[in-house]
């Protein structure tokens, strides 16, 4: 009876200190889009991770600073070894972005599960020439 309590316990225990870890690709978790135009970018674009850990990591809740960004998390645990992908679609206003992605999960390496994402960049208008529009310079010149 006593080896019985002995190897539940020690199994048990064992479970206790499986943790899962989530380790970002992205540099400091930041995606930059750089100098972007509406008319050429889809707003698309995906945080890659790997669960580092021993135990399956889940990502409970993902959510933006604004509506003008959009994420999407896995719907499955990701296994140990394992990648995984967020992605995120910004509108793609004119202007600088700067914006902050919230994950939430059950990664032991990260404070209260919670790990900030965040994206930046400029969407610039694409200056088009309308074939209408005559030169102004004048042949003398």
């Amino acid at each position: 009876m006593k080896t019985l309590i002995l190897i539940t316990t020690v199994l048990l225990s064992s479970f206790s200190f499986a943790q899962p870890k989530i380790e970002f690709k992205a540099k400091d978790n930041t995606i930059d889009y750089g100098t972007v135009s509406k008319e050429t970018d889809n707003g698309i674009r995906t945080f890659e991770f790997t669960n580092t850990g021993d135990a399956p990591l889940i990502i409970t809740n993902v959510q933006s600073t604004c509506g003008c960004t959009v994420p999407t998390k896995p719907t499955e645990p990701i296994m140990p070894g394992q990648t995984g992908k967020i992605d995120v679609k910004y509108n793609m206003n004119p202007g600088p972005i700067r914006k902050t992605i919230t994950v939430e999960c059950n990664a032991k390496n990260i404070d209260e599960g919670r790990i900030a994402l965040k994206i930046k960049g400029e969407v610039i208008v694409k200056q088009e020439i309308s074939p209408l529009e005559k030169k102004k310079t004048s042949p003398m010149e």
